[in-house]
């Protein structure tokens, strides 16, 4: 039995008031190497199906990998039984109603395969060779996955989303361990991702690395790179909720009530948006929620969305909006999308390096948490390089730093918007993968305790 004749049989099986049934196919291959030699590679792929049952306003669900065909009825039922005794939900809506079978609806799912590697596995043997004769270490991660969604309702709708992501992360640590770089990026095919280029920077920042200054804590005029732009630019993301920022819970409330929408809380070069049509950077254009939340509702499954800016040139111009909430407040609904872009044609980071007179390169974040989620204030470590720039030259590197900051203060402490790209977030990369941010000049950047972390 197909995935999407598996949803089928869930709603013809079903006996609630509206049902909701997912399917995703994950296929996926990884490639991992360390000490300069490749070690492990593989291919994995899984289903896994959700069924969430609306009786009385009462909602439950059940999630499951495994669901042979036999087992589906006890399975539906379960979603029924988990409707009991729960109150009605608070984001009771409608479903969104059925328009048609799309045509792509039967197409199988789609498959990687470790061929996916084919061009960058001889860019990484060139790779080992030239660290082995350099006396540095290469570390390292690829991943891609070809994931495919089907969703299917009791109104007749029905949505499927096929879309590939991968990820590739690279180390170099000197044989002693002291000092270690990292760079990472986001692709869909492996057919653009430079090896060599990734190694000479790594390689450079070793060199960087031979003088160290320590440096103690203080406010220092850092420049961001991409990863950690988007490290910190995604935690604002996932806490901008309007129903959080309306009833007082965020720091995108206002003082006196209500969100602060039309504030303006970043410079004017300053601009961010979702796109599930970006080029290169395309991902689901519709709801799949299997919870709801602050910002998701399974009463959203399958709306579709466009284009949202969440800054217009420094001004809140969105919030992420349920169904219900926007209906409750009188606005439009803005669904949660997983991809997020800030355009800027800025200065590279390279230029930026040499127009500074005094300041840190932080190259990325790591061990992020909120302390406060009335003003976002996170606290984090840096980590594989942090360096001195002076007289607009890099002198060497400094020791690394827990930071106390919050996205939305980075934003307003920017001076300076270099060039966007691909990037990949060093922390929250696992759960969010599209991301295009640019470099950033911060005044002022926290770093509240020197780190022994390397």
């Amino acid at each position: 039995m197909t995935l999407q004749e598996t949803l089928e049989r869930v709603l013809e099986l079903s006996k609630a008031d509206a049902c909701i049934a997912i399917g995703w196919h994950h296929s996926s291959a990884n490639l991992r190497w360390a000490l300069n030699t490749t070690t492990t590679n593989g291919v994995t792929d899984s289903q896994e199906i959700f069924i969430i049952s609306v009786i009385g306003g009462r909602v439950g669900s059940v999630g499951r990998t495994y669901f042979p065909a036999d087992n589906l009825e006890d399975l539906v039922r379960e979603s029924e039984k988990a409707c009991e005794g729960k109150p009605p939900a608070e984001d009771l809506m409608p479903l969104v109603p059925g328009d048609g079978v799309p045509q792509d609806w039967a197409t199988p799912p789609e498959t990687t395969g470790i061929g996916v590697f084919a061009r960058v596995t001889p860019d990484l043997a060139g790779a080992f060779r030239r660290a082995e004769e350099g006396g540095y270490l290469l570390f390292g991660f690829a991943e891609h996955e070809q994931s495919t969604v089907y969703l299917a309702t009791s109104t007749g709708l029905r949505r499927r989303h096929s879309g590939a992501e991968g990820k590739f992360q690279i180390n170099a640590k000197t044989p002693d361990f002291r000092a270690s770089t990292w760079a990472g990026l986001v692709t869909t095919t492996f057919q653009d991702v430079d090896v060599a280029a990734m190694e000479r920077k790594l390689a450079e920042r070793l060199e960087w690395s031979e003088t160290t200054v320590p440096l103690p804590a203080g406010r220092y005029e850092v420049l961001l790179e991409p990863s950690c732009v988007a490290d910190l630019v995604l935690e604002a993301y996932w806490s901008s909720a309007a129903r959080d920022a309306d009833e007082g819970r965020s720091v995108f409330s206002r003082a006196g009530g209500g969100n602060r929408v039309g504030e303006s809380i970043a410079p004017e070069g300053i601009t961010l948006y979702s796109d599930p049509a970006e080029p290169g950077f395309e991902v689901s254009p519709f709801v799949a929620a299997t919870s709801s939340s602050s910002y998701s509702s399974v009463f959203d499954n399958g709306q579709t969305s466009g284009r949202i800016d969440w800054i217009d040139r420094g001004v809140l111009t969105g919030l992420i909006t349920t169904r219900h909430w926007a209906k409750t407040t009188g606005t439009e609904p803005k669904p949660f999308i997983e991809n997020l872009i800030m355009p800027a044609e800025g200065p590279s980071l390279e230029e930026m390096i040499a127009a500074t007179e005094r300041g840190l390169l932080v190259t990325c974040l790591w061990y992020i948490r909120e302390v406060d989620p009335q003003t976002l204030l996170l606290t984090g470590l840096t980590r594989d390089g942090v360096f001195l720039i002076e007289g607009g030259k890099v002198v060497g590197a400094v020791n690394n730093f827990r930071f106390n900051m919050s996205p939305l203060d980075m934003l307003a402490q920017t001076t300076e918007v270099g060039q966007s790209q691909s990037t990949l977030a060093r922390e929250l990369g696992d759960y969010f993968t599209f991301a295009r941010m640019p470099p950033l000049r911060v005044r002022d950047f926290n770093m509240s305790s020197v780190s022994e972390s390397v």
